[in-house]
């Protein structure tokens, strides 16, 4: 290759790194964030309005590929510039982190550029689509040296940081083998399109939407419901044993199992759907416990909630409280109810509070790629129909 080849490319490479190191401000105490969203859905929105909240939040930018979801962010965020590619958001000077709430299969591509481009991140979660993004992202966070928090906002609930500290750390569970979590009857995996989607609207770019998938013809219920297709992300497992997984992380110091197993199927919803409307997930950990994951979409059954059991009781916790059974009969269990207000503003202030300490926030992109990797695991295992082998050390599928 010639000399003067070799030598503009590096300057490109130059140019574009000192672009990107352009971009970063060291913010104060008392600085404005300045955020853009990129995705304006219903959770996207629902998390910038805390970004709003929790103050010293400018939102300067918007991005979706269907301008009517614009326009409602934009009631908000009123002096938001629009966009309909992320890559020009990205560009946008006036930026100093970003919010991501696409579907999952683009959250690997959105996040490390925005990464590359000097921002610093909040991406909902499960952080991947497939289990080999996660490596690519945490290295983008760890060389570019961002902050980049995934949206597992258990991290920052108060009831949950005090059940740990109370029955967890003091060791009053005793050994704990099992941990069962469960989340049934999420009807939003059951959503159906409105009569506005059934035709393409004209300002939703479809192609841009499928990104990098496999073209096929404008769908609406795979615009609308896209959690129960495959291809855009992992179904009820990477929704939501993302989250219930990540406290038995959180809980219990261990993040990578060893073993997987999982059976279910679409048993009921006939409707095209290729995510399992019924599931059921093992994992196994090297440190001696299994936990479990069920849910089902089917109308008899509600609920969500994880249990640890241990050989001296047993904690019970979801979103709204937590109860201790101690193992002794007849004693009575201590329940404890969650503070009023939403986790996510806490886990947004968190991270507020990272962009301006340089400090590592409580749903770390690394902790965001554990927890997606073991919803991974679950679903490689249904999908394969088959036991896996994880080798916990170099995070590998191991041959059969």
């Amino acid at each position: 290759m010639p000399a003067h080849t070799l030598h503009r490319r590096a300057l490109l490479r130059g140019a574009a790194a000192l672009s990107a190191v352009s971009y970063m401000r060291i913010l104060g105490a008392n600085d404005r964030v300045r955020l853009g969203l990129i995705g304006a859905g219903d959770r996207g929105r629902h998390v910038m309005g805390q970004f709003v909240a929790a103050g010293s939040v400018d939102v300067t930018a918007v991005c979706d590929v269907y301008a009517a979801q614009i326009d409602r962010a934009r009631q908000t965020a009123p002096n938001a510039r629009n966009f309909s590619d992320h890559r020009k958001l990205l560009e946008f000077r006036e930026l100093d982190a970003v919010l991501i709430a696409t579907p999952d299969h683009w959250h690997a591509a959105t996040t490390i550029e925005a990464l590359e481009a000097g921002r610093d991140v909040y991406v909902e979660k499960p952080l991947t689509l497939t289990i080999e993004e996660g490596p690519r992202i945490v290295k983008a966070a760890r060389v570019h040296e961002r902050i980049c928090q995934v949206g597992m906002q258990q991290r920052s609930g108060k009831h949950y940081l005090q059940a740990k500290a109370e029955y967890i750390d003091t060791g009053r569970l005793g050994k704990i083998t099992l941990v069962r979590t469960w989340w049934h009857g999420n009807s939003y995996h059951l959503r159906r399109a409105p009569a506005s989607l059934q035709q393409k609207p004209s300002n939703l770019d479809w192609a841009r939407f499928l990104g990098p998938l496999k073209w096929r013809d404008y769908d609406p219920q795979q615009y609308f419901n896209w959690r129960a297709y495959l291809d855009f992300g992992g179904g009820q497992v990477t929704d939501l044993f993302t989250h219930w997984i990540d406290v038995v992380h959180m809980f219990l110091g261990a993040d990578v199992p060893h073993a997987a197993s999982a059976a279910g199927g679409v048993y009921n919803y006939k409707d095209g759907r290729t995510a399992p409307d019924t599931i059921n997930v093992l994992l196994e950990y090297p440190q001696g416990f299994t936990a479990t994951f069920e849910a089902t979409l089917v109308p008899g059954i509600r609920g969500a909630a994880i249990e640890f059991c241990g050989t001296e009781g047993r904690l019970w916790i979801d979103r709204g409280r937590f109860e201790f059974h101690p193992a002794v009969r007849d004693a009575q269990p201590t329940i404890v109810q969650a503070p009023k207000g939403d986790m996510t503003l806490d886990h947004v202030k968190n991270f507020l509070d990272c962009v301006r300490s340089r400090k590592l926030p409580n749903g770390d992109v690394l902790i965001g790629h554990r927890s997606a990797q073991a919803s991974h695991l679950g679903n490689i295992a249904y999908l394969e129909r088959r036991r896996l082998n994880f080798d916990t050390t170099r995070e590998e599928l191991l041959p059969l």
